[in-house]
């Protein structure tokens, strides 16, 4: 058991990437920001603010989650992840706010289950 956690962290980290759940930020709720370090042995892990140090334009962290004020005037903003460990590795990325309310109704089961009718016609 000590031997796999030893391998385990004698892994580098060669690379942090972004892979965000989301294409845009929410207002007045908090928003997960994934990043993944690639190691040196070509698997991916995900990783926690024990490990990175997030920075960002506006709003404010808490762990991996950005929270952003309903009145947030900006359109965009700019999140910066940094390994501890090493800050040489840091990535940035540019994400925009949502503009439009979460008011649009969820499709019903059978709406869903419906082939559409572009596919119909085909």
């Amino acid at each position: 058991m000590m031997v796999l956690a030893g391998l385990a962290r004698a892994q580098k980290v060669d690379s942090i990437c972004f892979h965000l759940y989301t294409d845009s930020l929410k207002k007045g709720t908090y928003n997960y920001i994934n990043v993944d370090a690639k190691r040196s042995d070509n698997s991916w892990m995900p990783m926690t603010a024990k490990e990175i140090i997030f920075t960002s334009t506006a709003g404010k962290f808490e762990g991996n989650s950005l929270y952003l004020e309903d009145k947030q005037a900006e359109e965009k903003i700019t999140v910066k992840a940094v390994l501890r460990e090493n800050p040489a590795i840091a990535r940035e990325i540019t994400i925009y706010i949502k503009k439009l309310p979460d008011n649009e109704p969820l499709k019903s089961k059978e709406e869903v289950m419906q082939p559409s009718r572009k596919r119909r016609r085909q």
